[in-house]
């Protein structure tokens, strides 16, 4: 994927809550716990 201005002020925009819940996905689906992630997060 090539890197452009357009896509980091589209990433820049992005707020936590949008991609807090994937981020919930992604490590349950790792066999994580979402107590692990708030400290990764904090």
């Amino acid at each position: 994927m090539k890197v452009t201005a357009e896509k980091n002020e589209k990433i820049a925009k992005m707020t936590f809550a949008s991609v807090y819940p994937h981020y919930v996905t992604k490590v349950e689906k790792k066999g994580r716990t979402i107590d692990e992630l708030h400290k990764v997060i904090e």
